[in-house]
C-alpha cells in the first residue's frame, strides 16, 4: 500500500501534537516549581499567569489534536477568566503597598 501525502501531513502534524504536548508539559513544572519556591508574591503572579496562559494553549493543542471546536470556546473563556484574574492580582498588590 502506497503511503500517501495525506497520511505524511497526518503523521507529521502528530509528531508535532506530541512534541507540543511535551513542551507545555514541561513548561507547566517549571510555572509550578515558580509558585512554589518564587521569593515574592509578585513572581508566583507572573507564574500563575503563565499557568493560565499554558492551559489556554493546552486547550487550543486538544482541540487541534480531537478536531472539536469547542475546545477553541473553552479556551477563549479560559482567557477571558485569566485575565481577569491578573487583573485582581496586580489590584491587590497595588493596595496592599509592599514593595515587592
Amino acid at each position: 500500500m502506497p503511503i500517501t501525502t495525506v497520511d505524511i501531513h497526518s503523521s507529521i502534524i502528530m509528531l508535532a501534537i506530541n512534541i507540543s504536548s511535551l513542551m507545555l508539559l514541561l513548561a507547566l513544572v517549571m510555572c509550578f516549581l515558580r509558585i512554589a519556591l518564587g521569593p515574592t508574591l509578585a513572581d508566583r503572579v507572573v507564574a500563575l499567569d503563565v499557568l493560565n496562559i499554558l492551559a489556554v494553549a493546552y486547550c487550543a493543542l486538544l482541540a487541534i489534536a480531537s478536531g472539536q471546536p469547542v475546545y477553541l470556546d473553552a479556551a477563549i473563556a479560559l482567557a477571558l477568566v485569566a485575565f481577569l484574574v491578573s487583573v485582581a492580582f496586580a489590584r491587590f498588590i497595588e493596595k496592599s503597598g509592599k514593595k515587592l
